[in-house]
C-alpha cells in the first residue's frame, strides 16, 4: 500500500512528514511539483488552487494536504 507526497525539494512540512513516514516504515513515492504540471494541477485542485504541499495522495483516492503522521497511518490503517 503506497502513497503518493506532492511536494517540493525546499518545503520544510514535506521533509519532516518524509522523515516521520520513513521511522513509521510508511512507503512512498515522491512527485516533486516543480518538475511535473500535472502533479501541481492535481495540487492545486486539491487545495482551492493553492499549490500547498505536502499534499499525500492515498490508495483509496483521498488526499489530505499537510498531514500530521498520525493522520496518515490512520487513513492507513495502520494506528
Amino acid at each position: 500500500m503506497s502513497v503518493t507526497m506532492y511536494s517540493t525539494t525546499w518545503c520544510g512540512y514535506c521533509q519532516r512528514l518524509k522523515a516521520q513516514m520513513g521511522r513509521e516504515g510508511i512507503e512512498y513515492t515522491e512527485v516533486d511539483i516543480e518538475l511535473d504540471p500535472e502533479a501541481a494541477n492535481f495540487v492545486m485542485n486539491a487545495n482551492g488552487g493553492n499549490a500547498t504541499v505536502p499534499t499525500l495522495l492515498f490508495p483509496d483516492g483521498s488526499s489530505a494536504t499537510n498531514p500530521s503522521i498520525n493522520e496518515v497511518k490512520s487513513r492507513l490503517g495502520l494506528s
